[in-house]
């Protein structure tokens, strides 16, 4: 990599994190040599870039338009970087991939080991994150791709159509609901619930459903991932509304029980993100395709609409 684009990198990784401190760590460089391409720049231009004033920093107007100019330079200089790589045989280079909890710890281990089998000068790098992070991983350009529930496009960030996985109601073997072939949404009236934290989609979906068939149950605790709220079913007496997909282990283990939803169901939909006119290397593109096919079909085209 270039001294130069290394600067972008640096300068726009400042603007994201909001310290030239952490943006150096990401960097491998002291936090002095961080502040003094900062103060050559400022020399350079005959303003401020940044306002060291506020904690975290903030950028001037100058300092903005600076990191935009590096963003837009780095974006460039990806999709040539990509385009080269797509004339090549061999499938070369680094996939960055930022994954919400539940997708990342149950789907990535296999991916990873696939991926690294199939194509072993390619490296796949995946960071788990929570859906809001997720979406600033690839807004910022730290990810290549996102794997997030409920995706939804903007006008920075297109959406690819995944799956849809079935929710169901989840219990431990000793609860009353656990011997039903099915329950209906009506069966919850009542019932004490492990939910989500409140911003999160899941929460927001979940809620809609109880409420649109006129269901009231008493959220007792909330967590911000599936696996907490999977140990808190096991221990207690409450019920929860997951996806399927996500319980087998507990399943297998005798930990858990899923009873499907009567009608009218719920599902889970998940999403690939990216950024729009982003040209992915070879490496991102089988990628892609093999994502497609752990889902078991084709991987519809982006959805470049807001």
């Amino acid at each position: 990599m270039s001294s130069t684009l290394f600067h972008y990198r640096l300068f726009r990784d400042i603007a994201v994190t909001g310290s030239i401190s952490k943006a150096a760590t990401l960097h491998q460089i002291s936090q002095s040599a961080a502040s003094q391409h900062i103060q050559e720049l400022e020399r350079q231009f005959g303003v401020q870039l940044v306002d060291r004033s506020r904690r975290p920093l903030l950028l001037t107007e100058a300092g903005q338009l600076y990191a935009e100019l590096c963003r837009d330079l780095i974006r460039r200089w990806e999709d040539f970087h990509a385009a080269v790589e797509q004339l090549k045989s061999e499938v070369v280079g680094t996939v960055r991939v930022a994954a919400i909890f539940s997708v990342g710890l149950s789907e990535m281990s296999g991916l990873q080991s696939e991926f690294s089998r199939r194509f072993p000068q390619a490296e796949l790098a995946v960071e788990y994150l929570r859906p809001e992070r997720v979406y600033h991983a690839v807004r910022s350009g730290q990810a290549d791709l996102g794997l997030v529930s409920y995706p939804h496009p903007t006008k920075e960030i297109a959406v690819i159509p995944w799956r849809c996985e079935e929710m169901c109601v989840a219990v431990a073997p000793s609860h009353p609901l656990a011997s039903r072939e099915t329950v209906s949404p009506k069966d919850l009236e009542g019932q004490e619930f492990i939910g989500f934290d409140p911003d999160l989609p899941i929460r927001k979906d979940v809620d809609r459903f109880l409420r649109d068939q006129g269901v009231s149950v008493n959220v007792i605790m909330h967590f911000d991932s599936i696996p907490m709220v999977k140990e808190a079913l096991a221990l207690g007496s409450c019920v929860s509304i997951l996806p399927s997909r996500m319980l087998r282990s507990e399943i297998e283990q005798g930990r858990l029980v899923a009873v499907p939803l009567r009608e009218p169901g719920l599902v889970r939909p998940l999403g690939i993100i990216h950024l729009k006119r982003k040209s992915f290397n070879r490496a991102t593109d089988c990628f892609l395709q093999l994502l497609q096919e752990s889902h078991g079909q084709a991987i519809p085209k982006a959805v470049a609409s807001i």
